[in-house]
């Protein structure tokens, strides 16, 4: 089956760009964040995805504003044209590649709208392969770009237009592509069944001269299984690979969302220390990332759009759909690295058993 992407010099398999050559659990997506550099509690999100194997693209904008995050979901069957970045009203285009990026979000039955262009200031980082397998079976294989950057244009809730400049707003994108879970769930998971567990931070942070980098995900005990830290200066500028990166959370009474973290980079030069103070929280089904009914590559017929408003003041943070957030932080740097001052997200997702604080099952909260 041949389609317009054909005619490009990206292919990576003997087949059509439109066959994956891979799983059902292929997935290809963007991800971008914003937010405010001032005291207003500002920020924005966008997501989109594509999911070969099971004919799925799906996209979602997420606004907080006032206190309340406002959503709006698109789904509609992807139609193995990959070239095609647009689930109407939400529609990403590559202006120039692993530089600028448009997001254009067109009027829509819930009052969200937003033309945004995304900048870089540091070039893209590649991050190290992510493989997570249980048994035989493997859960994750995937390769992810970070990149940090400025906004700049307009966003709309309601008829309530807010305007966004690069001296104002900041940001993160990432491109992701490889195997998780999507769509439905696996009928017949990997026996003996196992209790879920997964434990992730992730913190791209914004400074005036550049940026850093940390990830780690770790296992139940608190063995990382992946860990990663970078220090990136402004493009074009490439980005120094750390000798080690580690984090320390404080954790909020009746949630799994750090109060208070750290991060300690090392060098050769020896440790320096992030302070991250969270400002206030991005729950990540605002986009999809475990939204009980739009989560990714869920299918909703041939076209869907949707929304959500969330009352972030009233909100059970411990229930489970609310577990996984950004938190945007203030982040204060000192150390051979330098000492500096900026803001970025802590983006956490912490499931099951995790002995290092305590969490000695699915669903424990901190005391």
């Amino acid at each position: 089956m041949l389609t317009r992407a054909d005619d490009f010099p990206i292919h990576q398999t003997p087949e059509p760009i439109a066959y994956t050559g891979s799983d059902r659990n292929f997935y290809d997506r963007y991800f971008y964040n914003g937010y405010h550099l001032g005291d207003e509690d500002l920020f924005f999100a966008c997501a989109m995805g594509q999911y070969p194997a099971l004919n799925v693209m799906d996209a979602a904008f997420c606004v907080i504003k006032n206190g309340k995050q406002h959503s709006v979901f698109a789904s509609r069957e992807l139609g193995h044209e990959r070239m095609n970045t647009h689930v109407a009203p939400i529609e990403i285009e590559i202006v120039e590649p692993l530089s600028c990026h448009r997001i254009r979000v067109t009027a829509n039955e819930t009052g969200i709208e937003a033309d945004l262009t995304f900048r870089r200031r540091t070039v893209a980082v590649e991050e190290p392969r992510f493989t997570y397998r249980i048994g035989t079976r493997t859960i994750l294989d995937y390769t992810r770009l970070t990149q940090m950057g400025e906004w700049e244009g307009w966003v709309s809730v309601e008829g309530e237009k807010t305007q966004v400049t690069p001296a104002t707003f900041r940001g993160t994108r990432d491109r992701s592509w490889g195997i998780r879970p999507v769509g439905a769930g696996d009928p017949q998971p990997p026996a003996p069944p196992l209790e879920p567990q997964f434990y992730w931070l992730w913190a791209p942070l914004n400074f005036n001269d550049g940026g850093s980098l940390f990830h780690v995900n770790e296992n139940a005990e608190g063995a990382a299984w992946a860990r990663s830290a970078q220090w990136v200066p402004l493009a074009p500028n490439p980005a120094h690979d750390l000798k080690d990166g580690r984090a320390r959370l404080a954790f909020q009474s009746g949630t799994r969302h750090a109060k208070e973290a750290e991060l300690f980079f090392f060098d050769e030069h020896g440790e320096t220390t992030v302070r991250l103070t969270p400002r206030y929280k991005f729950f990540m089904r605002g986009v999809g990332y475990m939204h009980p009914e739009r989560a990714h590559g869920t299918y909703h017929g041939a076209h869907s759009v949707t929304g959500e408003v969330l009352d972030l003041g009233a909100l059970n943070e411990g229930d489970f759909h609310s577990t996984h957030i950004q938190a945007i932080v203030d982040a204060e740097m000192a150390g051979p690295l330098g000492t500096r001052k900026g803001r970025g997200i802590l983006e956490q997702l912490i499931i099951g058993r995790y002995e290092p604080s305590g969490f000695d099952s699915l669903l424990s909260l901190a005391p």
